[in-house]
């Protein structure tokens, strides 16, 4: 049962997907054809007559049926469609707005990654500056320094001076003692002579 079952939805399935939404409207009308020629041709009684006519009215009322739900399903397929349109369009619209704002955020990176780069140089430099002192205690001490070397260049002066003095001295006293050495020496040589006269 189950396999009938089955095989029963298989060809409904087939028979739904080659057919469509139109239920077998073709058919349909082909069969109101065929009743319609045979009603007219054939002579039949009057309760057949009404009966066939009626079966024809209601075979029209299918096919109209289907047709103005054709007609819905279209109107309504058209709806989506121009529904998806304005979607796409949107989403499309969304998308060129998400590229251009990524577009700024990148901008506004590069800006911020430069920002911060020359931050970290000025906080380094900031510490390097820091590390030396000010220049008003440089200049300071670099008055002081110069103060100081005038008085060791003057103190270098004046012992020039006196060292030149001093060895001008040294000279006139080796001077000296060599003119003594010679004038002692020639006394010496002196005396021998007198003690004999």
């Amino acid at each position: 049962l189950k396999r009938t079952m089955s095989g029963e939805e298989e060809v409904i399935k087939k028979r739904l997907l080659v057919e469509g939404d139109g239920g077998g409207d073709d058919k349909r009308i082909m069969s109101l054809l065929k009743t319609y020629i045979r009603w007219c041709s054939s002579a039949l009684t009057e309760e057949d007559s009404e009966a066939t006519y009626q079966k024809m009215l209601f075979t029209i009322a299918q096919c109209e049926f289907s047709f103005s739900k054709a007609e819905i399903v279209m109107e309504m397929n058209r709806l989506e469609m121009e529904r998806y349109e304005i979607l796409y369009k949107e989403i499309e619209q969304n998308i060129q707005d998400a590229v251009t704002r990524i577009a700024e955020y990148r901008e506004e990176l590069q800006h911020s990654r430069v920002i911060r780069k020359h931050r970290q140089e000025y906080d380094a430099l900031a510490k390097v500056i820091q590390q030396h002192p000010q220049r008003t205690s440089s200049e300071q001490k670099i008055a002081k320094l110069e103060e100081h070397l005038q008085k060791l260049t003057s103190s270098q002066k004046a012992l020039n001076l006196k060292l030149e003095l001093r060895r001008k001295q040294f000279y006139l006293m080796v001077h000296s003692i060599h003119q003594l050495q010679d004038l002692l020496s020639e006394e010496d040589n002196v005396e021998p002579v007198s003690m004999d006269s």
